[in-house]
């Protein structure tokens, strides 16, 4: 017993030691965390060295990643700002949603895999990541462009969409086959799920905060961290009614993560419920869980799949860049500008791994398909500062490159 718990220990610090190292290397040069820790886990754990292993304890904590990470994805979500999106952020965001979506699904037809895995295969061409693109334009010092104010809006309604559509992909294919009855219950379950989800977040939470507020204020023992302990009850609650749904506990994280953010919770309060699931999230799940992805590929993909690999990269790399630059002909951005939002869209990172692995585990999709998935989330994501820097060189050079301080009314 004594040994297993070390081995355990032991297997943790390995874990979170290279998930550091390597995460930070990725930052050194000017790439998210998560390609770093993901790295790590491919080079130390079975397709390399075979340094690390899976073990119990890991997985248990993968889960709890996945589950945090979520989380605070929702938190990062403003329902008003989504809800006030201009139509050029609206209309950008279903183009990049349906065109790869259509390709990866048409793409997934053509290879022969079930109805299932083609449906996680055109979300997983469709999916993009809000966070990973407001780190990339920080870094490029973008975030005052009207390209930025764009593709950010476009990114969070996307973001939404993905796990929306990811919720009734589940469903379906929880549900096996076509049978009417058991399909048609199970879009019962998903409706209310959204329903009961919806009035605890906009009726019962707001009330429930005002309440710790009350106590606060006239007997001083809510603190902080009584704070977070509820926000942490509230997620896990989300989480489980999404199980009797029988959805994806993720789906009941971000909606948890997003009325966490709406519910008028004072200022100091939210900001270290805040800080508090981002950093374990950051600092201690989501390394485990991007690591463990990382044990889970196999690099026989590009000697039995090459092929089915360069063909998935080129069409989810086209396929966001066609969607956004089309969708964006109607508004007011410029063709050029248009093209460069489709060079930042192309960023999948988090939220395409968690959909790949959700898929794998539940058997809809095989190990071979699954690497060649985290694999075009990190190639994609790589390509994304070389071609939008080049994209902002293009717009510079042709003076198309706006500032929102120099935008009209009109123009916004």
């Amino acid at each position: 017993m004594v040994e297993t718990v070390s081995i355990d220990l032991l297997s943790l610090l390995l874990v979170l030691t290279v998930a550091w190292v390597f995460g930070a290397l990725a930052e050194r040069f000017g790439y998210p965390t998560m390609m770093g820790e993901l790295f790590a886990g491919i080079a130390f754990g079975p397709a390399l060295l075979g340094v690390l292993h899976p073990s119990e304890l890991l997985s248990v904590l993968s889960e709890l990643g996945v589950f945090l990470l979520m989380v605070y994805v929702g938190m990062e979500v403003d329902l008003r700002e989504l809800f006030e999106l201009g139509p050029q952020s609206l209309l950008i965001a279903f183009g990049a949603f349906v065109i790869p979506f259509g390709m990866g699904y048409a793409a997934g037809v053509w290879l022969g895999v079930s109805a299932g895995a083609a449906l996680f295969l055109g979300l997983a061409m469709a999916a993009t990541s809000l966070a990973t693109k407001s780190r990339i334009l920080a870094d490029l010092d973008l975030l005052e462009t009207r390209i930025a104010n764009v593709l950010l809006g476009g990114a969070l309604a996307s973001d939404v969409g993905v796990l929306i559509v990811f919720a009734g992909i589940d469903s379906y294919v929880t549900a096996g086959a076509l049978d009417p009855t058991e399909l048609g219950t199970i879009i019962l379950q998903a409706i209310g799920f959204f329903a009961v989800t919806l009035l605890l977040g906009y009726r019962f939470l707001p009330l429930a905060w005002q309440y710790i507020e009350r106590q606060r204020e006239r007997y001083g023992f809510v603190d902080r961290t009584t704070a977070f302990t509820f926000a942490l009850l509230v997620s896990l609650l989300f989480a489980q009614l999404a199980t009797l749904a029988e959805l994806h506990m993720i789906i009941g994280g971000f909606m948890a993560g997003m009325f966490l953010r709406q519910s008028d919770v004072e200022p100091g309060l939210y900001e270290h419920i805040h800080v508090v699931i981002y950093d374990l999230a950051m600092g201690l799940f989501a390394p485990v869980f991007f690591v463990t992805v990382g044990f889970q590929i196999t690099f026989d993909v590009f000697s039995d799949s090459i092929g089915v690999l360069v063909g998935l990269v080129v069409i989810a790399f086209l396929g966001k860049i066609i969607g956004s630059w089309l969708f964006s002909l109607p508004t007011s951005l410029t063709s050029r500008e248009g093209l460069v939002v489709g060079f930042g869209m192309n960023g999948r990172g988090t939220v395409e791994i968690i959909i790949a692995e959700v898929a794998f585990r539940a058997g809809v999709i095989d190990q071979s398909l699954f690497s060649i998935l985290v694999f075009i989330a990190v190639f994609t994501t790589a390509l994304v500062p070389v071609t939008v820097t080049w994209g902002v060189r293009l717009l510079e050079n042709a003076d198309e490159l706006v500032y929102v301080d120099s935008m009209t009314p009109l123009e916004d």
